[in-house]
């Protein structure tokens, strides 16, 4: 990605070369941007790029050409802190032989570790927390003069909802679209809420525009993003933490009196507006609550044939009194509630699901209650993960991390492995169906062969012929892996 002139220069983009009106004047230096962590990570440096290149920096994937490095972070798990540690003592090793480049910190570990991260350790040049990227040219500015620089105040109401993103290593293909900042539900196993701040739902109107301008730039999917998507919801008055708990829940079923309703808009209503933008445009989301999905979201899901029949529905245990301590809002039973109003309204749909063993005080049989209702939702995959404790949240202050690592290490296995079985199965289910696959990229084994998804995410390899990336292509299933369908 270059600039020239007042034009941003994609080059990612399969060839074609995507122009995106900014009024600036290069100012000779480029930023270099490494993300961390979940897709909200991601989007969000596509607003710092933006940011920036208004600034007059261009983007570069070199980082020796950088003037300044930004790693946008995660806190989520302790790996992927220590990972973001080993990568700045990198850095500083490059910058004591070059004293020229800025070291900047954004996002959540931002948030999380900034006095460690600026006095104990002495990485950085600049921490800049999730709701303070506007900040930015005041802080570099600081910077530049050999100071320290400090931002990672939490927003109770920004959404960045006028800035156009900057799509930063995308293929031209698929996008993201944050519509959602912040979380309210307070897991206790979470560090979110602490690094960014309550949730606030972005005006709709600024959401359909920028899936409007993706399509017209090529871009034939978007996934709308937040922390909950189903809890969505924007009014004209203000934000959801002004209004009555019970006037929420009413808006959100779509249960008040057809006056008021209109002034509100849901996460279905939303959606289907997205989903008008044309009908070559995909769309998927993630992550969804149970305690907050309705009936309604996947009714919408069900009427357009362009919203991905998927859903990806985080149960992290299968074990009620698990559940209450991780504070998730629903039990087991609502849990299964949720899935076979999927499997009702939404037949056939793609499912899949986030797991957390180990979590604390958790028995041998809870486990095989989580392994149980593994069995029983049929998930197609899932994301799996050991409970590693995060400093500042409800579970550290109040529950002992007791059970031993390699008993967390032993159940963590047993879930994997019925995991790989429950996708194979999933997977050979589909041989013999047909399915409409939109080609993304070629194949990471074969320049011979192109890499898509369905409808219902599962990735699809078929022979190259003349697809192209963002063709959507009628295939055949002939065979499969446990992770993946091949198509003709």
């Amino acid at each position: 990605m270059h600039l020239e002139g007042n034009k941003v220069i994609d080059e990612d983009r399969q060839g074609e070369a995507v122009m995106a009106e900014v009024p600036v004047i290069s100012n000779g230096k480029k930023m270099y941007l490494e993300s961390y962590g979940c897709a909200m990570n991601f989007s969000d440096s596509e607003i710092v790029a933006s940011i920036m290149v208004g600034m007059g920096y261009e983007t570069t994937k070199v980082i020796e050409e950088a003037s300044v490095i930004f790693l946008n972070t995660c806190s989520i798990r302790d790996n992927a802190e220590l990972r973001i540690w080993a990568r700045l003592r990198e850095i500083k090793k490059n910058k004591k032989r070059n004293d020229e480049f800025i070291v900047g910190v954004l996002g959540c570990m931002a948030e999380r570790l900034k006095d460690q991260l600026m006095e104990k350790e002495k990485l950085v040049d600049i921490v800049v927390g999730p709701d303070s990227y506007r900040d930015l040219p005041n802080l570099l500015a600081t910077a530049e003069s050999g100071q320290k620089a400090v931002n990672v105040l939490l927003s109770r109401e920004d959404t960045y909802a006028e800035i156009s993103p900057v799509r930063l290593g995308s293929n031209g293909i698929n996008g993201f679209i944050s519509i959602t900042r912040g979380c309210d539900n307070m897991c206790s196993f979470c560090v979110v809420p602490f690094t960014r701040g309550r949730e606030r739902s972005r005006d709709p109107e600024s959401i359909v525009n920028e899936a409007r301008q993706m399509f017209e730039a090529g871009y034939r999917e978007v996934t709308l993003l937040g922390q909950n998507v189903d809890s969505y919801l924007f009014w004209g008055g203000g934000q959801k933490k002004d209004l009555d708990p019970e006037v929420v829940k009413l808006a959100m079923d779509h249960k008040l009196p057809e006056a008021e309703q209109k002034g509100f808009t849901t996460f279905a209503d939303l959606m289907e507006r997205v989903a008008q933008v044309n009908k070559d445009l995909r769309i998927r989301f993630s992550t969804s609550n149970p305690r907050d999905m309705t009936d309604a979201v996947l009714y919408v899901i069900a009427k357009y044939d362009n919203i991905c029949k998927y859903v990806h529905l985080p149960v992290q245990s299968g074990n009620s009194r698990v559940l209450d301590k991780m504070n998730r809002g629903y039990t087991r039973e609502q849990y299964m509630d949720r899935i076979e109003a999927i499997r009702r309204i939404l037949p056939g749909a793609g499912l899949s699901t986030d797991i957390i063993t180990g979590f604390c005080s958790e028995t041998e049989e809870e486990h095989q209650e989580t392994l149980s209702l593994m069995e029983w939702s049929q998930f197609d995959y899932a994301y799996m993960f050991k409970y590693s404790e995060r400093p500042g949240t409800l579970a550290s202050r109040k529950y002992p991390d007791d059970i031993d690592e390699a008993v967390k290490s032993r159940r963590l296995s047993e879930i994997i492995e019925l995991q790989s079985r429950l996708s194979h199965e999933s997977n050979k289910k589909d041989i013999g169906k047909k399915s409409i696959v939109l080609v993304e990229n070629f194949s990471k084994r074969s320049k011979d062969h192109m890499s898509g998804r369905n409808s219902e995410n599962k990735v699809v390899i078929i022979p190259r012929n003349n697809h192209q990336p963002g063709d959507y292509v009628e295939v055949t299933i002939v065979d499969c892996t446990p992770a993946t369908l091949i198509g003709e």
